[in-house]
């Protein structure tokens, strides 16, 4: 069952299952914000979190300097094993996220729940 938490400070909603924790982000993300979603990462990450979806659907504007840090991040899921994947982009936020350099390191999904499906068939049995 998903379990929701909101998190104003860092202008975040959680939503978590057993496996996939969805962090739906909204309004204009400055570099201290971003970097402050960094941090959570991290600790989620030390507490056993693996698979993350960042939801950038309710996100206006975010500042570039921010994007690097959070690349470095899903380098840091993606060493243990998991993985960041992005979800809502806007042209526009996506056009950020290029001209930060992050044109190939995130997988991007129109929806959320198309981010969690896909961790869902990444691991999905072959029959």
């Amino acid at each position: 069952m998903d379990q929701v938490q909101e998190v104003r400070r860092n202008r975040a909603v959680v939503a978590a299952s057993e496996r996939v924790e969805t962090l739906m982000l909204e309004g204009e993300l400055e570099e201290a914000d971003l970097l402050k979603l960094c941090e959570d990462l991290m600790h989620r990450l030390h507490r056993g979190t693996r698979q993350v979806v960042l939801d950038f659907a309710d996100v206006s504007h975010l500042n570039y300097r921010g994007v690097r840090p959070l690349m470095a991040r899903t380098d840091a899921f993606r060493r243990s094993g998991g993985d960041v994947k992005l979800s809502g982009l806007s042209p526009y936020l996506a056009a950020i996220f290029r001209a930060a350099g992050a044109h190939d390191a995130f997988e991007l999904y129109p929806h959320m729940n198309d981010a969690r499906a896909a961790f869902q068939l990444a691991r999905a049995p072959f029959v």
